[in-house]
């Protein structure tokens, strides 16, 4: 089972990805726009993705569930700089 895992951290301009295996090891880091972030997963099978829970996290978890995406918000105290 090829499971794929993706870390997203959201910012104004750029959004930075960490892609990990099913051993959730890091696999792929990447820097992407906004228009980039959306051709990304369009093309690509992601079981699921954590994002730190802010504004924008809530619309970007809306769009990746209507993908069929799995998204878990995570709260503040538990995402590390």
């Amino acid at each position: 089972m090829n499971t794929t895992t993706v870390a997203v951290d959201l910012a104004k301009h750029v959004i930075q990805l960490a892609v990990a295996n099913s051993h959730l090891q890091i696999t792929d880091t990447q820097r992407l726009t906004r228009s980039q972030f959306e051709h990304w997963f369009a093309n690509r099978q992601v079981d699921l993705v954590v994002m730190e829970a802010c504004g924008s996290a809530h619309f970007w978890a809306r769009w990746l569930n209507g993908l069929g995406i799995e998204v878990r918000l995570l709260p503040a105290q538990y995402v590390r700089a």
